[in-house]
């Protein structure tokens, strides 16, 4: 869109923010501060209606257009500059049905507002660890989070969705309706329209056995190497991600432990509360843990557990891959990396997708690979913008040093702007079948400050 251009009017009920007004600064912050954006407006939509007209007038006015949810794209990929932002912040309606088990949510909801609203009736949506993540963008990617050993991805739980498609359309995607844009809003991402509800099956979780166990970090290896054989064949109501950490210098943590370097594993048991002691027994038989913060503790504690840790504002820089198979060689290079962490926030995680996850075919969603054992990130994080270069030179080395014993791909959501290579790369074999519903919903790629996925040639379902 051309600098200074004059635009018209946008008929709507919320608000539009465009740089010369007051709150235009504060709406432009996204969770990473590394990433700065300046759209030519910026339009809060009250409602469904606001949402068909923002885009309507976005593809008759040529704007670059970025949808944002919960604003926790790591790439920054809800932002945009001079184009248009719908920001779905206003909507955040919520509606439990606990006879049915399910959740309506609409697409400006984050991860807490949803853990509020069902575990009043004992029962969650798999998916995150911040709560301050937005439902929609972990949605759409696919969603890992502490109950995906258990009850798969967050996509697996997803019944139907509405979207407003580029044509200004409010279409159902469901098993049912649009079922080929069913198939591809599980794991494709923002690629097909703007969905402004989920319908999700939510499950019977209350209370869980959870937190972190660090052990120092010459036990890494051991740890580790137990770890990567562990979690392949527990019972599927244990999840735990393995980490490296630098320890916070605060309350809960002794202060003998803050700053070290350490490495852990954040547990998550959701069985009777009378099995937590045994299924949790091989870990800490294997090597009593430096600190043991397991405990009982309800569901939406847990989900905003590292809330504030990483509060939004902090600068980061991702890395990504999927991960099979944990060979020596690998652990090797994961120990000597996670003794060079750069900085406090800085991290390497390593997400169990097995399970659940697992037995749910590798076509039978957009999301490619359920053969893998874990998501892995590698994030350097820092507040300091004179530490950029710091945290990004760590993790692009620790990446380079990994990658090639990784499965291919990465976790759509954990990847930053980083061509379309890669974004084929984590599709795989999907990736055609994603073009042809790209080419049949939005032809002309108004959707594409994404992981964008291109329109195939081919014919399309309107004109």
């Amino acid at each position: 869109m051309e600098k200074n251009r004059v635009l018209p009017p946008i008929s709507m009920r919320g608000e539009i923010l465009q740089p010369q007004d007051a709150g235009y600064e504060a709406a432009c912050h996204i969770y990473n501060g590394m990433i700065d954006k300046r759209p030519a407006m910026l339009v809060r939509c009250a409602d469904v209606a606001d949402v068909i007209a923002a885009v309507n007038y976005a593809r008759e006015e040529g704007m670059l257009l970025a949808i944002r949810g919960g604003g926790h794209s790591g790439a920054g990929l809800g932002m945009c500059n001079d184009g248009m932002v719908i920001d779905l912040s206003l909507m955040r309606g919520i509606h439990v049905d606990p006879e049915a088990r399910t959740v309506l949510v609409e697409g400006g909801c984050t991860l807490g507002d949803v853990d509020h609203a069902t575990h009043a009736f004992g029962l969650a949506l798999p998916g995150g660890i911040i709560s301050t993540t937005g439902v929609a963008g972990l949605t759409l990617g696919g969603g890992l989070g502490y109950l995906t050993r258990q009850y798969g991805l967050t996509i697996d739980s997803l019944l139907e969705a509405d979207v407003v498609l580029a044509n200004g359309h409010l279409v159902k995607a469901s098993a049912q309706q649009n079922p080929d844009l069913f198939w591809a809003l599980r794991g494709g991402g923002g690629n097909f329209g703007v969905v402004v509800s989920f319908l999700f099956r939510v499950h019977p979780v209350d209370n869980v056995v959870a937190g972190p166990m660090l052990w120092p970090m010459e036990d890494a290896p051991e740890i580790l190497r137990w770890y990567s054989n562990f979690i392949k064949t527990a019972p599927e109501t244990i999840n735990g991600f393995f980490a490296f950490l630098m320890v916070p210098p605060a309350a809960p943590f002794p202060e003998h432990l803050h700053l070290q370097k350490m490495c852990g594993i954040v547990w998550c048991y959701t069985g009777p509360p009378s099995g937590a002691a045994a299924a949790l027994q091989p870990a800490r038989a294997f090597k009593t843990p430096a600190l043991d913060m397991v405990g009982t503790l309800p569901m939406p504690a847990l989900q905003s557990m590292f809330d504030g840790l990483y509060p939004p504002g902090l600068r980061w820089y991702w890395k990504a891959d999927f991960v099979a198979e944990m060979p020596e060689e690998a652990i090797a290079e994961h120990v000597r990396f996670g003794n060079l962490l750069p900085t406090m926030h800085s991290s390497m995680h390593l997400y169990p997708i097995n399970g659940a996850a697992a037995r749910v075919g590798r076509h039978d969603t957009a999301w490619n690979f359920r053969d893998a054992t874990w998501a892995m990130v590698i994030v350097g994080v820092d507040p300091d913008p004179r530490n950029d270069e710091k945290i990004m030179a760590w993790a692009r080395a620790y990446w380079d040093a990994l990658h090639p014993y990784a499965a291919g791909g990465a976790y759509v959501n954990f990847m930053m702007e980083e061509g379309d290579q890669r974004i084929r790369d984590t599709y795989g074999a999907n990736y055609p079948r994603l073009a042809k519903v790209k080419a049949q919903y939005d032809p002309q790629n108004l959707f594409r400050v994404n992981q964008n996925i291109h329109p195939a040639e081919r014919e399309h379902i309107f004109t």
